[in-house]
């Protein structure tokens, strides 16, 4: 059976790191054409951007009817179709505002949840959030969404126990995992030594951090980290071939925030981590004609289309990822770096915990990965020496690093886009399937006396 495949989520040309997941899951369910018919997106947007193919319905984020007006048509859209459509939200709270603007505290993805259930049609939900310590409306957004869809798509292990615990008490069968994709299959799609030439960095060990900058990504504290091993671990010629590239804009809803003040205090805030970390640096808009030889840090201030972006993994020898959300269950910045062949230094977010050490109980202080995929590192200031201390490693002890990048690709081999896509053609067809199968095969019982399977479980494992 082939099946229409409708996204609801932000989308490409927003700056979005939601968006970049749809448009990667989307071309990547191109790819299988005789279980997929066609792939159309509804975009949620808030900047009246330009949109085409395969985008074909816009819902305004902070329009409570173009929500409503989105329901009535993707409904419509889905009956006019021979194949049947299952609908992929893309749920974020951010992007979720209730009628009064309030980011975050809005029901419009339950509501559309709810509406396509009650008409049948197949709803996955993509949870890219999901947190410890949720609010009541949290909670009861995450919940409700179990009820009117079919599955909660996460990326994490660790969310899934998460869901089914307590705090959320979601029924497992109501839950998947399915790995975030990567771009690269392979790190020879990008020889390094090549792109460094290119770039002009060929005599150098590149460190790089990557993404949209915010206060949460944690920049302050890799600069310290960077600037501590500069001084307390090389000579002032090893200096001189290192460098530290962190690539990106702020986001663009950062910046506008609050008439701006958010973004001015963190701009005065790496001033400071700069002047303590007492490196030479610059700021430049693009990755030419940089003379990398008179810095020790640079900025490279702009939006980093697709080219750009994967140049700068093939190019990186260490991933510096010093994020400050410990709850992160997903990070494509950290999923193309093990699928680059690539080596990070991570905080214990959750995802990094998954990826680089399997789950695994982590002591504090600096950990190498299970498996040695990676180095990982406490967040914020108790993390500064623990950045000196993995850059030390790494730079210092080659054959490891170079093993250390062998076993993150060997993780990452496995996350490829095209895995990641027929993963989740699979779960629908499961799920369509389970549809299909009858109940009363047998006579249901009602239990009315003790269950004695319990009883002995209590007695051999019983619960601390």
């Amino acid at each position: 059976m082939s099946y229409n495949i409708r996204i609801v989520g932000t989308y490409p040309p927003r700056r979005c790191g939601i968006g970049t997941f749809s448009r990667d899951l989307a071309n990547a369910l191109e790819h299988f054409t005789g279980e997929v018919g066609h792939i159309r997106i509804a975009a949620i947007d808030k900047e009246n951007l330009p949109y085409s193919i395969p985008v074909d319905l816009v819902i305004r984020q902070y329009e409570p009817q173009s929500w409503k007006h989105a329901i009535k048509d993707i409904i419509t859209r889905a009956g006019e179709t021979e194949n049947k459509t299952v609908i992929l939200l893309q749920h974020e709270f951010g992007l979720d505002p209730d009628d009064k603007g309030n980011d975050g505290e809005g029901t419009n993805y339950v509501d559309m949840a709810k509406a396509l259930a009650e008409k049948g049609l197949p709803t996955l939900v993509y949870l890219h959030t999901v947190l410890d310590n949720p609010t009541e409306h949290q909670k009861k957004v995450i919940q409700n969404l179990a009820q009117y869809s079919d599955s909660l798509i996460v990326t994490t292990e660790s969310a899934i126990k998460l869901l089914e615990s307590p705090i959320y008490n979601i029924e497992n069968e109501k839950l998947k995992h399915i790995d975030h994709g990567i771009r690269m299959s392979h790190p020879s799609q990008f020889d390094r030594l090549s792109i460094k030439e290119r770039l002009g960095l060929k005599d150098y060990f590149l460190v790089t951090t990557i993404g949209l900058l915010s206060p949460d990504k944690g920049i302050q504290f890799g600069l310290k980290g960077f600037g501590r091993f500069l001084a307390e671990s090389c000579t002032a010629s090893q200096k001189d071939s290192i460098i530290y590239l962190i690539a990106g804009q702020c986001h663009p809803d950062f910046v506008k925030a609050e008439n701006g003040a958010p973004y001015r205090q963190f701009k005065e805030m790496l001033d400071n981590a700069l002047k303590e970390s007492n490196v030479r640096w610059c700021i430049v808009n693009s990755i030419q004609n940089i003379e990398f030889n008179k810095y020790d840090v640079v900025f490279l201030d702009m939006f980093l289309e697709e080219k750009i972006l994967l140049e700068l993994y093939g190019a990186t020898n260490v991933m510096l990822l010093p994020y400050l959300n410990m709850q992160q269950i997903s990070s494509g910045i950290l999923a193309d770096t093990l699928g680059s062949g690539r080596v990070a230094i991570a905080t214990k977010f959750r995802y990094a915990l998954e990826l680089i050490h399997s789950n695994q109980k982590c002591s504090p202080g600096i950990v190498i990965g299970r498996h040695a995929r990676g180095i990982l590192i406490d967040p914020g200031e108790q993390g500064v020496e623990q950045i000196a201390q993995g850059l030390d490693y790494l730079v210092f002890n080659k054959p490891k690093r170079l093993l250390m990048e062998k076993q993150a690709h060997q993780r990452g081999y496995q996350m490829s886009w095209q895995n990641t896509a027929w993963g989740l053609l699979q779960h629908i067809e499961f799920l369509s399937e389970e549809n299909r199968i009858h109940t009363g095969r047998g006579p249901k019982f009602n239990r009315e006396k003790p269950s004695i399977f319990q009883r002995i479980k209590n007695t051999v494992h019983p619960e601390k």
